[in-house]
């Protein structure tokens, strides 16, 4: 049985969607068959993996509104070796209409009832914000992964996203875990950096994960071209990076299954 696990983080710009795409790029490269889950209406993770967003006939929205399945909104990505059940703006109107729907927390569990049978992995890239997309991706996900830059309100936001994991865990998915924190865009030679990845360790010991996530102009640039790092430069700090991050991802997966 495959496993659910949604990249989220309510602060933006912290390579949430860098993460999900590349993560789910490294695992498709190491044999794993993966299903990408684009749950933002800014649909970058579409963007990202080689699908146009302006040319989508079915979507996520369509899954999350009950009109289709899973299986007839999700497409492959071109290069990458994985599939994709893109996003677009059309989403923004999925989460209107899901406010007074039934069951309307649980309508992407629902909908990917029987995606564990046919992926190992399946990553959900979450909008920047603990709306009712958010919330959907928790109640589906067996774990979720925190992409997190080492800067000033880092931990403030962490707490409050923690805070509304265990609300989760005690109302709707008991079997929600934190799969670990990364840390991203990372620059070694700022001592605030340093400062807060030491905090981040002290607090969530071996949540953290041991891989880092570089600063790196090849993975800003890989997005423009459609690509994930892996396929836009492999021998790019960032893409070697994701490598690592992928078999730490499998390792820590296979001991919590």
């Amino acid at each position: 049985m495959g496993q659910i696990v949604c990249i989220a983080n309510q602060k933006g710009g912290v390579g949430k969607t860098t993460t999900a795409v590349n993560l789910a790029a490294a695992l498709a490269a190491q044999k794993r068959s993966v299903l990408l889950v684009d749950l933002d209406p800014q649909g970058n993770a579409t963007m990202g993996s080689g699908v146009d967003k302006h040319d989508l006939e079915i979507s996520s929205c369509d899954v999350l509104l009950g009109e289709v399945q899973f299986t007839d909104a999700v497409t492959q990505a071109p290069e990458a070796g994985y599939d994709v059940l893109p996003a677009n703006g059309d989403l923004t109107a999925a989460e209107v209409g899901l406010m007074n729907a039934t069951l309307k927390e649980k309508r992407l569990s629902l909908a990917l009832s029987g995606a564990k049978e046919r992926y190992d992995f399946i990553i959900i890239d979450c909008p920047p914000s603990l709306n009712m997309l958010t919330l959907n991706a928790l109640v589906a996900a067996d774990g979720v992964l925190i992409p997190l830059q080492c800067e000033y309100y880092a931990l403030e936001g962490l707490s409050a996203l923690v805070g509304t994991i265990k609300q989760i865990q005690g109302s709707r998915n008991a079997n929600l875990r934190i799969e670990g924190i990364v840390r991203t865009m990372h620059d070694p030679r700022n001592n605030l950096t340093n400062e807060v990845s030491a905090q981040l360790i002290k607090h969530f010991n071996d949540r953290v994960y041991r891989t880092i996530i570089p600063r790196n102009v090849r993975v800003a640039e890989a997005p423009s071209h459609g690509l994930p790092v892996l396929l836009y430069d492999k021998a790019s700090r960032g893409a070697v990076a994701y490598m690592a991050l992928a078999s730490e991802f499998i390792r820590r997966t296979s001991a919590n299954a």
